[in-house]
């Protein structure tokens, strides 16, 4: 595989990248086939290293045959203690209490949480995954509100 066949697929990205780095990626392909510059004027040219552009032209193409995905923001969860539809499927059951009471409790949540990933994990954390899956309006911690600290004394109570 020389690249040529890519030549059309990054002229197209060229057009319409909307990221630096997806523009890169194409104009390392592209420039070496189309203009017949080195891997080394080509890397002067975007600015970046040889090896990264080099690096950036492989997946470009491993991107045009399917063999690599794009990665998008929300795909690049490093230290991800579930996948986006585990915890979906774990919020589930909280969600339809919270929206039958109108109260999502954060410390239950949270316990519940620790629970099924099998470590301890920060109150933060409990509200980073409500926020990236849209529930973070209905999230209430029980210091907050006297009523609600009250209810969840016993609800405590009565386990």
């Amino acid at each position: 595989m020389t690249g040529r066949e890519f030549v059309q697929a990054a002229k197209e990205r060229i057009a319409t990248a909307k990221t630096v780095d997806a523009l890169r990626a194409a104009q390392a392909l592209l420039l070496p086939l189309e203009f017949g510059l080195s891997l080394e004027q080509t890397a002067t040219i975007i600015g970046l290293s040889k090896s990264r552009t080099g690096k950036l032209r492989t997946r470009f193409q491993r991107i045009e045959i399917g063999v690599e995905q794009v990665k998008t923001k929300k795909g690049l969860r490093n230290h991800a203690r579930m996948s986006l539809d585990e915890e979906v499927k774990f919020l589930a059951p909280f969600i339809t209490q919270a929206q039958n009471t109108g109260v999502l409790l954060i410390p239950q949540l949270k316990a519940e949480l620790e629970r099924c990933v099998g470590r301890s994990v920060s109150t933060s954390t409990v509200y980073q995954l409500l926020r990236r899956h849209g529930w973070s309006k209905l999230a209430q911690h029980p210091r907050t509100d006297m009523e609600v600290m009250q209810a969840w004394k016993r609800i405590a109570q009565e386990k």
